[in-house]
């Protein structure tokens, strides 16, 4: 080959590498954008020179693989984190917390005991009561609201989402194309390519297989493909089967089939985030907030109503409380829930959780806690009756025939999810306030769990009997008083008594904690006189709060300290784990870049490196030029 042809070839090879120098500078700020070096060679076929064999793209997938893996944890955390952290900050408030709201409603009851008919005693029981019942609304509503954001976020996540594998399967196409057509893709498509599929992990988990090493597919943890070629399939949200209230994530098909995905299949990422947030904190939080709301009011109106206020009259609830939310799935049969309530003398049985009730295929229901998966034992005899007792509830289905529930039937139980929304005061007028004791109670028989209906003690001036070691009953008067016992009708010459029996007589009932020793025991009940001075209601009412009654295992201020702590520890550990995640994903961001990304030093010194390059070939030629002329000359 000729000087000529072997500085030509130089020249050439010179402007590539000068061209793909030119092109890392440019797109230094560039995302997704991999570094870029020209691969020289001999000349083929044997003959001097050098030809350009690639434009090599520093792209490695491996690392890739490993960076996307670490910012889809990171882009969860963060995003689980920044929830998390505007519940703590709500709840850790000593100001606009609960825990001194609560703290004052109890101390305005010790000043009400102290002076049962002071006007300026009752006032601060009501004032704080309202303020503390519109409390518990602000925090369900403020809760709320955060459902409310998540079910707008998913749909956001979901559409971004869509947007990009759509693109992802777009470019699969250009990039076939291109090879068909030249050999080689263009590394700018690869690029755009590799920087959706980055983003994409940012969203939520995936996974990626390389087909023949060119074509991307994209699938979901459980293998449902999202690009397949140049193919993309859609998510969407979705009104959950369960709740009409809840936005979830659904999968349409390649036949256009719209399909629920289970929450835990959803994972990583913002979107994986936001769904593992609201389900491991948010809606604990909430039914934390409606177990607490639950179970101070029904503690404080069931004391109330065993007062009598300033009229003589038996004490009302001093709070109203929403009562237990169900749905049905639109699968089920005709049956229907005709109500749920909440068992006041089952409360203790109230968890911070909400239900699923399903049906067998002898059509008994089955009743699993969603929190923790495990089957809930309910009454088997008030089921028999058509009644449904579990979890400190009583829930009435249909006694119609074409709508009782059968195989197949589930229903979503959320017994205190939203108790917190319809908590506020019953009473407006102060001269009802029942600080007070309705009855009074007399005898040496082991008794516990003293409740009173509304009307009770309205029979008979006086109600006493007796119970024997053996449980048997004997004196009582009045001859023709009715007892139940357990619900049913008890006959003192048929029926014994057992320790545990819940025993009810004229509107009042109380459990028999213990049989007596070797005497009898007695046990008289009868109507108090009412008298203004009267605080021994007011009293009971105010030592609520030193007893168990959320849960039946923590007081009001203990279940609150625990959630907040809850809360807290979650937050605290977020941020640690959000924190060496996030360390990761810097380490592997530095290994990606000290390989794919642009050096402005080394290319810089590139610049000058072929520069030289150019120029010593344009010399050579320059010399071929000088040598060609001296030999024409010779000739002449």
């Amino acid at each position: 080959m000729s000087m000529f042809s072997v500085g030509l070839s130089g020249l050439n090879a010179a402007q590539n590498s000068l061209n793909t120098t030119s092109n890392n500078i440019s797109n230094v700020n560039t995302p997704g954008y991999n570094r870029e070096i020209t691969k020289l060679g001999e000349s083929s076929a044997g003959t001097s020179g050098v030809q350009v064999n690639d434009i090599e793209r520093q792209f490695n997938q491996y690392v890739a693989d490993q960076l996307n893996s670490a910012k889809t944890q990171s882009s969860a955390l963060d995003t689980y984190y920044n929830q998390v952290s505007q519940i703590d900050n709500l709840l850790a408030d000593r100001e606009a917390g609960l825990s001194p709201l609560m703290q004052n409603f109890f101390s305005s009851l010790e000043d009400l005991a102290s002076s049962p008919s002071d006007p300026a005693a009752r006032q601060g029981v009501l004032g704080n009561a309202e303020t503390l019942s519109a409390q518990f609304r602000s925090f369900d509503s403020y809760l709320q609201d955060m459902q409310s954001n998540i079910n707008s976020q998913l749909g956001d996540e979901v559409t971004q989402i869509n947007n990009t594998t759509e693109q992802v399967a777009g470019l699969n196409k250009e990039i076939a194309l291109a090879r068909a057509r030249n050999g080689e893709a263009p590394n700018s498509l690869l690029n755009q390519r590799d920087k959706l599929v980055s983003d994409l992990n940012e969203r939520m988990d995936l996974r990626l297989n390389v087909q023949d090493g060119k074509t991307y597919n994209i699938s979901l943890p459980n293998g449902q493909p999202l690009v397949t070629g140049t193919d993309s399939f859609q998510l969407e949200t979705m009104e959950a089967d369960n709740d009409p209230q809840r936005t979830v994530i659904g999968y349409r098909d390649g036949g256009g089939n719209l399909s629920q995905l289970e929450e835990d299949v959803v994972t990583g990422g913002s979107l994986g985030g936001l769904m593992n947030f609201r389900q491991e904190t948010l809606d604990k939080t909430q039914n934390q907030i409606g177990q607490l709301a639950v179970s101070l009011s029904t503690a404080i109106n069931e004391q109330h109503k065993q007062g009598v206020d300033l009229n003589g009259d038996q004490g009302e609830d001093l709070f109203d409380i929403r009562s237990p939310q169900t749905y049905g799935l639109d699968s089920n049969s005709d049956a229907t829930i005709e109500s749920a309530e909440f068992d006041p003398r089952r409360v203790d049985e109230l968890r911070a959780t909400d239900y699923n009730v399903s049906f067998d295929d002898n059509d008994d229901p089955v009743v699993t806690r969603k929190d923790n998966g495990q089957v809930v034992e309910y009454d088997q005899d008030a089921w028999d009756d058509n009644q449904l007792k579990f979890g400190g509830m009583t829930i009435e289905f249909s006694q119609a025939p074409d709508q009782a529930p059968i195989e197949g039937d589930q229903f979503e139980i959320q017994p205190v999810r939203r108790a917190g929304a319809g908590m506020d005061t019953n009473i407006t007028d102060l001269d009802k306030i029942a600080a007070g004791s309705l009855a009074e109670l007399e005898g040496d028989l082991d008794i516990g769990n003293v409740s009173m209906a509304e009307g009770a003690l309205t029979g008979e001036d006086e109600y006493s009997f007796s119970v024997d070691d053996e449980g048997n009953v004997s004196d009582v008067l009045p001859d023709d008083a009715e007892l139940t016992v357990n619900g049913e009708a008890f006959d003192p010459g048929d029926d014994t008594l057992n320790a545990g029996d819940n025993i009810a007589i004229d509107g009042v009932e109380f459990t028999l904690n213990e049989l007596p020793g070797a005497d009898e025991a007695t046990f008289s009940i009868s109507r108090s006189d009412a008298n203004t001075g009267d605080n021994r209601n007011a009293l009971a009412m105010q030592d609520l709060q030193s007893q168990d009654v959320v849960g039946g295992s923590a007081t009001v201020s203990g279940a609150y300290g625990s959630m907040v702590s809850d809360v807290g520890n979650r937050t605290n550990i977020t941020e640690v784990n959000l924190d060496a995640r996030q360390g990761l994903t810097d380490q592997l961001t530095a290994v990606q870049q000290s390989e794919s990304g642009v050096n402005l030093d080394e290319e810089a010194a590139n610049l000058i490196r072929y520069q030289q390059f150019y120029q010593a070939n344009a010399r050579v030629i320059d010399t071929a030029g000088t040598i060609m002329d001296t030999i024409l000359n010779l000739r002449g």
